[in-house]
């Protein structure tokens, strides 16, 4: 059983790997009382075969239905009745079970974590309830265009892969998943080796690692191979109509991926070109033109790969003015060098924005799960925040024109388009 201890950021780090393999990284805050306690599952999405894609949500859904020792009414209230809560979310890598307590309610939070990640039943009604449930929220997802066309632009970019298969998985594709196939992909992936409990807080490493031992029984070994990332088309446009007034469309690039050198620097590119009011995208097309309500850029970044997006919202008058500004903007990063002001700015907005997430303890239990799941080992905000002052406007005009090839464009539309709309694009 290896251990790390490390003091950073007034705080301490602590990493514990048991003999099965399973790690147990903590952080403790001094001034908190709180703890906020995650187990990550490494697979997500991308780990998925396309005739079971949408199971690993499907699952995290199932895991609070019951087990053998509670019903789903029994592990919704075993923690809010002592003032907590009990959440989970599953991203294209990762799936997370997570609880917000208060530090003396420790044990009962891994007692219940560790019952629904390692007892459930998942009982055959329970699964037909479920599917309903899951299928209604999918129903919503396509009905809402601003949440559906991110799901179009990650087909549109890329293609069959994994990586570019939704979430929630499709319709017909929940509704007729075998209890079976959900079993044994729990059986092949829930493995103590892609598991790591990670805790922010109040919260004592070696009391927690010893109720891990007590309460968690994953089997040895690793969760299955995902598929690598790969467009099948360096260039890529899909248009879906549909009879909406607005037009959502959201286009991207090559990004970086999370091991990356260029990783700050691409977050830096990001803060100055659609990063929040103050950005150039923002001022340019809605507060000069009026053109868009909703416009911003963001970064999807894995293992492996990346995006660098960019969606707004608009009508079909001002459709061809948004995108040819949005072009142009991205364009002028590749050839007009930030200045040193700006890039200080550009600078201060982003330290701000990573030093005010970590004053909340699930923001900080998420960086550090994260950072041991992707890297192996804790990154401290302090040196974080040093190799951000590091970047240069040279880095900034450099990786940009590696990122913004425009024949790698990929652009997806969802409204009332039709193809000579956007000819010019590509």
């Amino acid at each position: 059983m290896a251990k790390r201890l490390i003091k950073s950021d007034s705080t301490d780090y602590r990493k514990t790997v048991l003999s099965n393999g399973l790690r147990v990284v903590t952080e403790k805050i001094p001034s908190v009382r709180s703890i906020t306690l995650g187990v990550w599952i490494d697979v997500g999405s991308r780990n998925e075969s396309k005739d079971v894609n949408g199971v690993s949500h499907l699952i995290e859904h199932m895991l609070f239905k019951g087990t053998k020792k509670r019903t789903s009414k029994d592990i919704a209230a075993s923690l809010e009745s002592i003032g907590g809560s009990i959440n989970a979310f599953t991203s294209k890598e990762q799936t997370c079970y997570l609880a917000r307590i208060l530090d003396e309610h420790l044990e009962e939070a891994v007692d219940v974590l560790s019952d629904i990640t390692c007892n459930a039943t998942l009982t055959p009604n329970n699964l037909k309830r479920e599917k309903k449930v899951v299928c209604e929220e999918i129903v919503e997802s396509l009905e809402t265009p601003s949440d559906h066309i991110h799901e179009l632009f990650a087909q549109t970019y890329w293609g069959d892969n994994a990586i570019g298969r939704p979430i929630l998985g499709e319709l017909d594709n929940i509704s007729a998943l075998p209890r079976a196939k959900m079993v044994k992909y729990i059986k092949n992936n829930y493995k103590a080796e892609s598991v790591v409990i990670a805790a922010s807080g109040s919260v004592s490493h070696n009391k927690l690692v010893k109720l891990v031992k007590e309460k968690f029984d994953f089997p040895d070994g690793k969760a299955e191979q995902f598929e690598t990332a790969r467009r099948e088309k360096e260039q890529s446009v899909v248009l879906t109509a549909n009879k909406n007034n607005q037009i959502h469309l959201c286009l991207g690039y090559p990004g970086v991926h999370y091991t990356s050198q260029d990783k700050l620097t691409a977050l830096a590119i990001h803060v100055s070109l659609g990063g929040g009011m103050s950005s150039t995208l923002f001022q340019k097309i809605r507060e000069e033109k009026g053109l868009a309500y909703t416009v911003f850029t963001y970064l999807d970044i894995y293992r492996d790969a990346g995006v660098f997006g960019a969606y707004l919202a608009t009508d079909k008058k001002n459709l061809k003015a948004a995108v040819d500004i949005s072009l142009k903007q991205i364009e002028n990063m590749k050839k007009k060098r930030l200045t040193e002001d700006a890039l200080d700015k550009v600078k201060a907005q982003l330290k701000g924005q990573l030093t005010l997430g970590m004053e909340s303890t699930s923001s900080r239990m998420n960086r550090l799960a994260r950072n041991e799941i992707m890297l192996g080992t804790y990154n401290p905000l302090k040196k974080t925040l040093k190799d951000i002052d590091k970047i240069t406007t040279s880095d900034i005009l450099s990786l940009s024109n590696s990122l913004f090839d425009r024949s790698k464009l990929a652009l997806a539309v969802l409204g009332p388009v039709g193809k000579d709309d956007l000819n010019h694009v590509i």
